[in-house]
């Protein structure tokens, strides 16, 4: 697929969004900061946030909420940048609200009931104003924490623990909103749950939390998703990098690009068809024509 670079040079970018201006905003997770850019080279720190801002979505009250995974050790390898495990002054995972005007940033949430959270991730938004977001747990030397499926409400008044479960990253809602999906990023495996009330979810067989709609064969792992109009699931797909569109009878479409840590992907544009991928380890945001819409977002600008 062809693409063109929209920015580079940046600190493993993360959680794109596509504004009405043209611009993007996002996260640089090794640099922990929100940024907006215009292409060009033209860019803004919009927050210095700290930690490892992830996931980043537009809420109802229009300031941008992010989803913090606390950090990471970093190491260059091939001349990538990896994420690997909790570093030396890792305090835990926080979801933030950023004001865009001001820049100014609060934590909304630390913990669920007793539990800390450990790395937040992704995250979407619902029609009723309310947020899913999950929580990939945090890995140490030789120990690691366990995250799950969560809503919460964005006055930062309520959350509730939808399913306990390793590793789950990226999160998306069906057209209708009654499945919500999540990427499980070491198994490779997209799970779709239904949703029976706010912050919960049908329980599945064996324990887990709906059905998997498919999984990637051989070694690969998936990061964040987006959805497209048509219901299809499109994932960024780390190792064979790529974004990969899972249909829900189980079908996968690949389309490689040239980085392995391919993480992200948002829709833009008037028709919805242009695809912003962030390329994380070489520090790149590209811009593409999908082949299909993807889903407007609720709220986006």
């Amino acid at each position: 697929m062809d693409f063109e670079i929209f920015a580079e040079g940046l600190a493993f970018p993360e959680g794109p969004i596509a504004m009405a201006d043209g611009s993007i905003i996002l996260v640089e997770i090794a640099a922990g900061r929100l940024t907006r850019l215009w292409g060009g080279g033209k860019r803004e720190t919009i927050a210095q946030l700290g930690g490892g801002p992830n996931g980043a979505a537009l809420g109802p009250d229009g300031a941008v909420y992010v989803c913090n995974n606390g950090g990471f050790e970093w190491i260059e390898l091939g001349g990538l940048k990896i994420p690997t495990i909790a570093p030396a002054d890792y305090q835990g995972g926080r979801i933030e609200r950023v004001d865009l005007a001001t820049g100014r940033f609060e934590r909304l949430y630390e913990r669920v009931g007793e539990h800390a959270l450990s790395g937040p991730n992704d995250l979407v938004f619902d029609k009723s104003g309310g947020f899913w977001f999950s929580d990939f747990g945090k890995s140490r030397r030789r120990s690691r924490d366990h995250g799950g499926l969560y809503w919460a409400k964005a006055d930062g008044n309520g959350l509730t623990e939808a399913a306990y479960g390793p590793g789950y990253n990226g999160v998306g809602l069906s057209p209708d909103e009654k499945h919500v999906y999540c990427a499980e990023t070491l198994t490779a495996r997209l799970w779709q749950m239904e949703i029976t009330g706010p912050g919960q979810v049908a329980p599945g067989a064996f324990g887990t939390h709906g059905r998997c709609i498919a999984n990637l064969p051989g070694f690969q792992m998936l990061d964040s998703l987006a959805v497209e109009a048509d219901g299809r699931v499109c994932v960024a797909t780390l190792v064979q990098g790529g974004i990969s569109a899972f249909s829900l009878d189980g079908s996968i479409e690949h389309t490689p690009f040239p980085d392995p840590l391919v993480t992200n992907i948002c829709f833009g544009g008037q028709d919805s068809r242009d695809a912003f991928i962030t390329l994380s380890g070489t520090g790149t945001l590209i811009k593409a024509r999908w082949p299909r819409p993807g889903l407007r977002l609720n709220f986006a600008s």
